[in-house]
């Protein structure tokens, strides 16, 4: 078999194999014994039927046609591997000449993954924002803390923003109850939002006992959108109650003895995020770097594919958040047009970045061990809430095992694009990313043997990355 290559772009290339017909033999034998399979002959067993009667029963077009779709595959997968092509999408074949007993000639469109020169690594720079923690942040959260234990205490008075209040609701269209639009009893927040339009306003100055009537549209089920008449009749108004800020309260909502240790590990958490955020923004910034300095050809096919999938799952976290894409434009306010823009920006650059850590993997020689896998597997499965063993199963029975990979493979290989850089905050200070565990917190250097200190070889290049 002789093949060869044309290259159409930098992201498509032609693919234009010579078989001979003796080539084909094992391919034709294949196609004999599957037909005789399928046919019954007076006078031979099945399965047992010759070729030459094949011939005149079936036709010889049917078994070159048979013989042919089984050698295609082998035969481009061949040609791949003998010209160094790797494809990213199926191919497009043409069969530009088939001659009984002579040869077979084809040829194959597919795009492939463009060639890129990667820029000098080293002593990149980038600035990320300081990590800071103000007073407020913390009281924040250690009153959000204080109000998981508050008590709530009936008042006799008008409600205001932060009052619960008990009500009872009921959604009206031309007179008549809409169906599944009544509650009773609901404990509400009052200024809490996201329920109906004008209810909060509405429940501002109601008392227990009171009645209102305001118009508003809902905002899920079948009737999503309805224009109705909403009446809300409050039950009961209550007071929420803060427990005190005292060394009760500490041991109560915490393992801590004193107020000042629950408020510094508050303070000392919201840090280890805040760094978390940090070090995230650190190798955004760092590859966004890297894209800037490189030209990345992009296959449209590769690039459609990538963006239909991001507009379902776009699709789905609307339909679990309850809202339609015209209520989350409105939200974010953007346009169905700026959101496409937007949308079609970041799935080229995510594309790019995809084929920039390919190639960093590929000079660096990063490999992934079977333990990298699984914890990669397992964190997976951990983010979408699935139990790691069925996780594991679905990612196994449906072919989806060398995406994990290459997901590894690129957590890695940024992680090398990360040690290589120099990260700085506004105030000049070094971001420490190396030694940075899971938890925002900050690990001791790994020690240095004895051998490592006398100048021996480091540890291998695919050991380097687990800790950025």
């Amino acid at each position: 078999m002789k093949s060869a290559v044309e290259t159409l772009s930098p992201t498509r290339a032609k693919l234009t194999v010579e078989v001979p017909f003796e080539e084909l033999k094992p391919s034709l034998d294949a196609a004999y014994k599957k037909i005789a399979q399928q046919i019954n002959v007076p006078g031979f067993r099945k399965g047992k039927v010759p070729p030459a009667v094949i011939d005149r029963q079936v036709g010889r077009g049917p078994v070159l046609d048979e013989a042919i779709n089984e050698a295609l595959p082998k035969m481009y997968v061949q040609a791949l591997q003998d010209n160094d092509i790797q494809p990213l999408a199926q191919p497009e074949i043409d069969i530009t000449k088939f001659e009984d007993n002579e040869s077979l000639e084809f040829t194959a469109e597919v795009d492939v993954r463009p060639e890129i020169t990667l820029p000098e690594l080293e002593g990149l720079e980038v600035t990320v924002d300081d990590v800071t923690v103000s007073d407020d942040d913390v009281d924040e959260q250690v009153t959000a803390l204080r109000e998981r234990f508050a008590t709530l205490n009936d008042v006799d008075r008008e409600a205001a923003e932060g009052d619960f209040v008990t009500v009872d609701l009921k959604a009206m269209r031309d007179g008549e109850v809409v169906e599944g639009a009544e509650v009773s009893g609901m404990s509400y927040q009052v200024g809490r939002g996201g329920m109906l339009d004008g209810l909060d306003e509405a429940l501002t100055g109601m008392k227990a006992g009171d009645e209102k009537t305001f118009s508003s549209n809902l905002v899920g089920g079948d009737q999503e959108g309805l224009d109705v008449e909403v009446e809300v009749k409050v039950g009961a108004v209550k007071e929420q109650e803060l427990p005190e800020l005292d060394e009760e309260f500490a041991q109560t909502a915490s393992e801590f003895d004193t107020v000042d240790e629950l408020v510094a590990d508050v303070r000392t958490r919201l840090e280890r995020g805040k760094r978390l955020e940090q070090a995230a923004a650190a190798r955004d910034a760092i590859l966004e770097k890297v894209l800037d300095m490189v030209e990345v050809p992009l296959p449209d096919s590769v690039v459609d594919s990538e963006l239909n999938a991001r507009r379902e799952n776009v699709e789905q976290q609307l339909v679990y958040a309850g809202m339609t894409l015209e209520q989350y434009l409105e939200s974010e306010g953007q346009t169905a047009e700026e959101f496409e823009t937007d949308l079609a920006q970041r799935t080229r650059d995510a594309v790019a970045a995809q084929f920039v850590l390919d190639e960093v993997a590929k000079k660096e020689e990063i490999g992934v061990d079977q333990q990298e896998l699984s914890d990669h597997i397992f964190r997976r499965a951990q983010q979408s809430g699935q139990d790691p063993n069925e996780f594991a199963k679905h990612m196994v029975e449906h072919n989806h095992i060398p995406e994990m990979v290459s997901e590894v493979v690129r957590g890695k290989a940024l992680a090398i694009l990360v040690e290589n850089a120099k990260v700085v905050d506004e105030s000049g200070n070094h971001v420490e990313l190396k030694n940075l565990r899971p938890d925002g917190s900050i690990g001791e250097p790994e020690a240095q043997d004895a051998e490592s200190a006398e100048g021996t070889e480091p540890a291998a290049e695919e050991e380097r990355p687990a800790e950025a």
